[in-house]
């Protein structure tokens, strides 16, 4: 399982982390996410999914992968 971390923009509270956390965990291959709103930071372990499908899922939830 690797691990990667992902800058997003524009997350300011809690509800944001959830929302991100949200549409991340529904993508196959996708163990755990943990998004941080202070740092912007948003941590996705797994394996077989893109970065592509990352953005696609932050965009989804109203924020931008930077």
């Amino acid at each position: 399982m690797a691990t990667h971390t992902y800058q997003v923009e524009g997350m300011t509270c809690g509800h944001c982390e959830l929302s991100v956390q949200e549409e991340i965990s529904e993508i196959e291959g996708v163990a755990t996410v943990h998004a941080d709103h202070k740092t912007g930071e948003v941590t996705v372990e797994g394996e077989g999914f893109n970065d592509d499908q990352i953005a696609a899922a932050v965009d989804e939830a109203g924020y931008e992968l930077r």
